[in-house]
């Protein structure tokens, strides 16, 4: 996938639509500057906003995945679709991924620390107790930064369900 296509293609059908990237923003409910990161390249919708902006544009994900408009065979469209969708969601999952562990070691580190501190008794010592408080404050923080952000996902993973159960129905 070429992301600064697809970025000048989504700024395409934004611009069709005479929208600035404030007005689209706020239409698909996302800060502008989320707007200005896909159509730059820098970065991609979640695949539930991709499904709400190919639904707003009236274009198919295929197209947006492309970064072009397409008039390919049905049963072609249908499996070179799936095969997109399921690149971008294996993509999604890896950026977590990385995301996750980057939290989680930084988490194990502070708790590395805290745990040195502890086992030395040097928490009598003023600054090796605020070095310990300091950790022990950013392990917390660390497991609730994780927990939001996998609850996060997780419900976004649902409410891209919810809305596809809906369409079937």
């Amino acid at each position: 996938m070429d992301q600064k296509k697809i970025g000048r293609f989504l700024k395409k059908l934004r611009n069709e639509k005479g929208l600035t990237q404030e007005q689209f923003a706020e239409i698909i409910n996302v800060s502008n500057r989320s707007v200005s990161r896909w159509e730059n390249g820098v970065n991609m919708p979640d695949f539930d906003l991709l499904m709400q902006i190919a639904e707003y544009f009236d274009v198919h994900i295929e197209e947006i995945l492309d970064g072009e408009r397409k008039t390919p065979a049905p049963e072609q469209e249908t499996k070179n679709t799936l095969l997109k969708v399921a690149d971008y969601s294996t993509n999604e999952n890896v950026i977590f991924s990385k995301r996750l562990n980057y939290i989680f070691l930084m988490g194990l580190a502070a708790y590395i620390v805290y745990m040195i501190i502890d086992i030395q008794d040097l928490t009598a010592l003023p600054l090796y107790d605020n070095i310990a408080s300091f950790a022990l404050g950013l392990v917390l923080g660390v497991l609730l930064v994780g927990a939001l952000y996998t609850s996060r996902h997780i419900s976004k993973i649902k409410a891209f369900k919810m809305r596809l159960l809906k369409r079937n129905k």
